[in-house]
């Protein structure tokens, strides 16, 4: 217990020196105030007209997980611009659809919520079909969402350190023989990946990684929190089968990703959710059903397959 002491206090040390370099390189004046040169003033004061300096334009990333006006508008034109006709049996979504966005409820959260069921089977077909396993199927959708939030770059580089985190607390704990009881154990590796999240923010006037500062706690709070089902999937495997499962999870969180940010499925799903409601649903059974070989299991036994 005293190397464990002894280690909470370096990382707190760790943290207030992270703290006080950013409260040193952190600018003092504002960056609208820019005084203009006495040559620039007197001429625009000749022609009439004040020269202002150019300031740069903020480009905001679509994010689907905000209810922002670049998001929600496009969404809500498209919906506009549907004839949909009278109400039947095979159109009772579509006219649900515009009364839930008529009171207030945001296009972006109805085409998140029905595109989760077509990430979850995504992820499914890439294990029964090729052979990706990953970490189920809730870390690797919940992960895809945060990717949206953050960008791939930043999610990944949260998830990464999380992961290298909670790993190295694990470790820590069993090589110092500490032993701990589950839940009390769960606290304090989440306690460990809340002071190196911490200590992460705390570097970003050094990096110099503007992504990262601009990252919203729900993400944070997403990728911090599934660390528990990291720790009980990691549990009982080697370091190479939990590197390699890590790995695959990211793959499938990229891809998951790439299918919630195009455009074409956004807008499908919106303006067709009886549809694509029911295409989901019998994937899920095609695939439930679906006893072959994998294409990964393909590939490794593809000699003994050539043989015959």
């Amino acid at each position: 217990m005293k190397k464990l002491f002894i280690v909470f206090i370096v990382v707190f040390f760790l943290l207030s020196f992270a703290g006080g370099t950013y409260a040193q390189v952190r600018p003092l004046t504002s960056p609208t105030s820019v005084p203009l040169p006495i040559e620039e003033i007197t001429s625009a004061t000749v022609s009439g007209e004040l020269a202002l300096t150019p300031t740069p334009e903020v480009v905001e990333r679509p994010d689907l997980t905000q209810k922002t006006e670049t998001v929600v508008e496009p969404l809500r034109k498209i919906l506009n611009d549907q004839q949909i006709g009278d109400i039947n049996p095979t159109n009772y979504f579509k006219y649900a659809i515009r009364q839930a966005v008529d009171a207030g409820v945001p296009p972006n959260t109805i085409v998140l919520l029905l595109l989760l069921p077509f990430i979850a089977m995504v992820i499914s077909a890439s294990r029964q079909l090729i052979g990706l396993r990953g970490f189920g199927i809730f870390l690797p959708a919940s992960l895809a969402v945060v990717f949206v939030a953050t960008g791939p770059v930043v999610g990944i580089s949260l998830f990464v350190l999380i992961v290298s985190v909670s790993t190295a607390t694990r470790i820590f704990l069993r090589k110092l023989k500490i032993k701990l009881q589950y839940l009390p154990r769960m606290a304090l590796i989440l306690w460990m990946v809340s002071v190196g999240v911490l200590g992460a923010l705390f570097t970003t006037p050094i990096i110099k990684f503007p992504g990262l500062t601009n990252v919203s706690i729900f993400a944070v709070l997403i990728v911090a929190l599934l660390t528990e089902d990291f720790i009980r999937i990691q549990l009982g495997k080697s370091v190479k089968t939990a590197l390699k499962l890590t790995s695959e999870t990211i793959i499938l969180s990229t891809i998951s990703f790439l299918f919630l940010t195009y455009k074409p499925i956004q807008e499908y799903a919106l303006l067709h959710p009886e549809t694509f409601l029911l295409l989901t649903l019998t994937a899920d059974i095609i695939l439930g059903r679906y006893t072959g070989l994998r294409v990964m299991e393909l590939w490794r036994f593809r000699k003994l397959i050539r043989n015959k």
